[in-house]
Formats: C-alpha cells, sequence, structure tokens
C-alpha cells in the first residue's frame, strides 16, 4: 500500500441491514486515513436496521448516505479486500477475491443492548485491521491482538466471477 492509498474494503453480511452498515461507518468513522469502506448484502434487505441507527447516533458515528445494497449493485467500487460476515465461508462465496471471515453474530430482531454488545465487537476488529494497515503504511503502532486472534487475509484462486 503506497502512503497516500486508502484499501477499499467492502463489509459484508446477509441483509446490509445491520452488521455491514456498521462497518462502514464505524471504518469511516475512525479508520478513513486507511480504509475506504463500503458496504453490501447477499440478499439486501432494502433498508437500515432502527436500532442500529440509533446506537450508531448514540455513539456519534454517522450512517449519512449509507442505503442497503446488494453484492453486485453498480455503486460499488471493486474491492481490495472484502470483510465477511454473512456466516457463511467466504471461500464459498468470493474466489479469487481477498477475504477476511469475521465470526460475527447477526443482532437484527434483537435488543439494544445486543445490538451494543456486536457494535462494540466490529469496532474492535475495525481497529484491529486498520492498525494492521497502519503497520503495512509505517504510520503507528502495532495491531493490538482480537481476542478470537489475528484475522489473515485470504485469497482463494480459482475462476472469478463479477
Amino acid at each position: 500500500m503506497l502512503m497516500s492509498e486508502t484499501l477499499n474494503v467492502l463489509f459484508v453480511c446477509m441483509g446490509n441491514c445491520v452488521r455491514s452498515q456498521m462497518a462502514e461507518a464505524i471504518a469511516r468513522h475512525c479508520a478513513s486515513d486507511v480504509i475506504a469502506p463500503e458496504s453490501a448484502g447477499i440478499r439486501p434487505l432494502g433498508f437500515i436496521d432502527p436500532t442500529a441507527m440509533s446506537v450508531m447516533a448514540q455513539r456519534g458515528i454517522s450512517m449519512d448516505g449509507q442505503f442497503s445494497k446488494g453484492l453486485h449493485s453498480h455503486a460499488l467500487k471493486h474491492p481490495d479486500l472484502i470483510v465477511n460476515m454473512t456466516g457463511m465461508p467466504g471461500a464459498t462465496i468470493f474466489h479469487g477475491r481477498a477475504f477476511e471471515d469475521w465470526p460475527i453474530a447477526d443482532p437484527f430482531g434483537e435488543s439494544s443492548e445486543t445490538h451494543c454488545r456486536i457494535c462494540d465487537e466490529i469496532e474492535s476488529r475495525i481497529k484491529e485491521l486498520a492498525a494492521r494497515l497502519r503497520m503495512e503504511k509505517g504510520t503507528t503502532e502495532a495491531p493490538t491482538s482480537h481476542p478470537g486472534g489475528q484475522q489473515q487475509t485470504r485469497i482463494e484462486t480459482g475462476p472469478q466471477s463479477a
């Protein structure tokens, strides 16, 4: 990564309604120096969950301009890295693309407290990812390890599909 570059990161969950939307907003808020975030869903629901919006607003993190969309939306840039929160193995979805599988529970339909807990987990993982990217750029301290262990970026080879 060049000194001025940001990594195009696509956060993906099932409905592009809670987790990936939170991740996009958090990355934009705390890691825009190294991450150019976007989000999408395997089966987009077409809206952002009101509880997710409330949790983010309570934290002072804007979701302005974000909207629910699918993986093949023309609004998306080509990602350098896909963060997979669908619960399905990334190797089955993102052939030939760099991805990380983040096993994060879906809080859709759950309490505000559950949304807050999931948001904390997403924020922790994004901060770890940003720290790794900053290390590659040589601009900040070493990343801290996530309780679940260091995430490894995998690149699956095989037929590439759009």
